[in-house]
């Protein structure tokens, strides 16, 4: 596992292959980064499934609201909510869509990022400026890159467990 240099702005993901340490930079996108924490203490991202993961683009999830697999799951309506909490303003910036960068998924209104969060298998440099970048991955890349594909999956993965670092 990385080594964890601000526990508070780092999130660990626990996937079926093993953890994924993921950087939020609060200094580019703060309300971003204090929501995946919010949602992450108060326990919501844990048993969230990966509704949409396109091979060779990302892989995305964080429907707090239809994606928990524990609760009521059904799979098709994975991927139409977010959380109880308003939506999000765009925090864009002139960070690049890399491999291993977090994404802000939001509906065709830019102000519309809620829980919902995508990585990026690949540089995806054509999402610059359009969609909030909030983080990046430090070590793990190699477990999402396992995460199962489809739009839905048949099957799909879960975060089995996602923690703020510094609760850990």
């Amino acid at each position: 596992m990385a080594e964890i240099k601000d526990p508070e702005n780092t999130i660990i993901i626990e996937l079926k292959d093993g953890p994924v340490v993921i950087e939020l930079l609060p200094d580019v996108a703060p309300k971003h980064s204090e929501r995946m924490k919010e949602l992450a203490r108060a326990g919501k991202y844990d048993n969230v499934c990966f509704h949409r993961v396109i091979d060779g683009f990302m892989a995305q999830t964080g429907d707090v609201e239809h994606g928990n697999m524990e609760e009521g799951f059904n799979i098709r309506r994975a991927g139409t909510g977010g959380s109880d909490l308003d939506d999000l303003p765009a925090e864009f910036s002139k960070l690049p869509h890399d491999r291993g960068t977090l994404g802000a998924a939001r509906s065709m209104n830019p102000n519309s990022a809620n829980s919902q969060f995508f990585i990026n298998f690949a540089d995806n440099h054509f999402l610059n400026g359009q969609y909030t970048v909030y983080g990046r991955v430090l070590s793990g890349m190699e477990h999402v890159d396992k995460i199962v594909r489809g739009e839905p999956p048949a099957s799909p993965d879960r975060m089995i467990a996602v923690k703020v670092a510094a609760d850990a």
